[in-house]
């Protein structure tokens, strides 16, 4: 597996992550057994870059990976997230998850994620969600007491505007950035946040890269979605919108068989040839679409190829990438 340096002056890490969150949340269907195979392979495979949460589960998540780092944790470059409160409201309905920011709840969260995950120290440590109760400058100036303590090596944010990572980045070196990005979610490329993270020298670390699962072809009607799968309500898998989404789909298809790779591969080698800071987490519980996934490290697009995706993807995508419950916690800036 090829690396990848998060930003300016970051960490080495592997050019593909891997985001557990699907391991304990939002899809339904886990089985420990097989997560926990997924885990060892991605370091046989040389994905070393790991991505888990809090709220996964909730808990459960940061738990199962901690079980997967007993005797190498050293062998991982390991991210958390903090913010959202457990239990304090539901994804998908009118009550949405609180969010908290303050420098008493990044020391309660931190403490509790290290406790979970068997570790002294978290490598990267993101704040999930800006909370607008409390100045950014705050709860970044509390992130960076973690760092002069040792239990944090580095400071995330994620899904926020330009100005506040500028704000965020003043108080203390921002190493990445963790936001949704895509071949059909490019708002990054529209509102300052690409041109500032290039500015700041900050990693970019694309959430949903694969579009949770569509661009790989996979997904063609709603009800191969089962029951506790958060796509089920989500605007872009609603029939309609699922329906015209489809040719997009079909295109990646297409420059696939033409590569001989697979779609997944052409989507990641995408994202992965939109710039060297960018470090994509695809997430998977499964061995196979992980061995899938890892080959779009290899692959390269050339400009016939990125311009033909461009063409098809740049027009709008039916429906918004999520309901208002979920986009309201999104830091859009003013």
């Amino acid at each position: 597996m090829k690396t990848r340096t998060l930003g300016r002056n970051g960490p080495t890490v592997s050019a593909l992550g891997l985001g557990c969150m699907g391991m304990s949340h939002a899809y339904g269907g886990y089985d420990d057994t097989e997560s926990l195979a997924t885990l060892d392979r991605a370091l046989e495979l040389g994905i070393y870059f790991w991505d888990t949460a809090d709220i996964y589960g909730p808990h459960t998540n940061e738990q199962l990976v901690g079980r997967a780092l007993q005797g190498r944790r050293e062998r991982v470059f390991l991210a958390t997230k903090f913010g959202f409160i457990a239990n304090s409201g539901q994804f998908g309905t009118a009550q949405g998850p609180k969010v908290d920011g303050s420098p008493a709840y990044v020391r309660q969260a931190v403490e509790a994620s290290l406790q979970r995950l068997g570790t002294d120290h978290i490598d990267l440590y993101y704040l999930h969600r800006l909370d607008p109760a409390t100045p950014i400058e705050d709860t970044v100036g509390a992130m960076a007491r973690l760092v002069q303590e040792g239990k944090v090596g580095y400071l995330g944010i994620s899904e926020v505007s330009a100005d506040t990572l500028r704000r965020a980045h003043a108080v203390h070196p921002i190493t990445a950035l963790q936001s949704e990005y895509s071949l059909w979610t490019r708002e990054l490329e529209g509102n300052g946040v690409f041109d500032t993270v290039r500015d700041l020298g900050i990693g970019l670390v694309p959430f949903s890269p694969l579009g949770r699962g569509f661009l790989t072809g996979a997904i063609t009607a709603q009800d191969q979605l089962g029951e506790g799968d958060f796509r089920r309500s989500n605007p872009r898998f609603q029939a309609e919108a699922l329906a015209a989404n489809l040719r997009l789909a079909d295109t990646v298809k297409a420059m696939a068989a033409d590569l001989g790779a697979t779609p997944a591969q052409v989507a990641l080698a995408w994202v992965l040839a939109q710039g060297e800071y960018i470090v994509p987490i695809p997430g998977t519980k499964r061995r196979k679409y992980l061995e899938d996934n890892a080959g779009a490290a290899t692959l390269v697009l050339d400009a016939d190829a990125l311009a033909r995706l461009d063409a098809v993807f740049q027009p709008d995508v039916a429906g918004p990438r999520y309901g208002a419950t979920e986009l309201a916690l999104v830091d859009r800036g003013h």
